[in-house]
């Protein structure tokens, strides 16, 4: 698995659109979040978890394109030729294809195989926590996105709307992930990150001199 792993970031850094939220780090955590779920579902063969976590964003379209659904899909074509290369079986390669396609939370793809739901879990935790904030802000910088509403910034009496404020993103998506996920070690990964969120949201209020409303922690409930 250390050679395969090797050969399968080699592989990334050439043929890999990256950005700085979605890097070799980002499918290097991906991977790790998906061994220690694997390994909760007593899942000892993980050759097809390894090819998906660390080729399902082999094409990386930015989050405002309109193409952004199709980015999985055309990621999972893109692994096949890759996959034979590296001595995947047919069954193996069709399994791994599945998993990145359906990895992708605008694609709304429903994952159909054990493989396939431990990547999603392990994508969307690495959206949430302390690399989760960070992430968020790249994202944010990239896009030219500000931080919040200056008038109302944590939407007390506004519609939220992330396409205009990055913390409203937190509030349509991030925060309900934990709710999202398929596994439980997923589930409780990811409780213990959106709570650290949360936590930075109240801090954040605090030195905005405002107060967080209360519908931000009532997600968590």
């Amino acid at each position: 698995m250390k050679k395969l792993r090797a050969q399968l970031r080699e592989i990334i850094k050439v043929e890999m659109a990256q950005d700085p939220a979605h890097d070799i780090l980002h499918l290097d955590r991906v991977w790790a979040q998906a061994r220690r779920i694997a390994k909760d579902e007593g899942i000892k063969d993980r050759r097809v978890l390894l090819a998906a976590a660390y080729l399902h964003d082999l094409v990386n379209l930015p989050k405002d394109s309109p193409n952004r659904k199709q980015a999985s899909t055309l990621s999972a074509e893109k692994a096949e030729p890759i996959l034979a290369k590296l001595g995947y079986s047919d069954d193996e390669i069709k399994a791994a294809q599945h998993a990145i396609k359906a990895h992708s939370y605008s694609a709304d793809i429903p994952p159909e195989t054990r493989e396939a739901e431990i990547l999603r879990d392990a994508d969307r935790l690495d959206a949430l926590g302390a690399v989760g904030i960070a992430r968020t802000f790249m994202v944010a910088g990239t896009m030219d996105r500000p931080l919040a509403d200056p008038i109302d910034p944590f939407a007390a009496n506004r519609r939220l709307d992330d396409q205009l404020w990055s913390i409203d993103h937190w509030h349509l998506k991030l925060l309900q992930l934990p709710n999202e996920m398929n596994t439980r070690k997923g589930r409780k990964i990811a409780r213990k990150r959106a709570k650290l969120m949360l936590a930075y949201l109240v801090q954040l209020s605090k030195e905005m001199d405002t107060n967080l409303p209360d519908h931000w922690a009532d997600l968590l409930k």
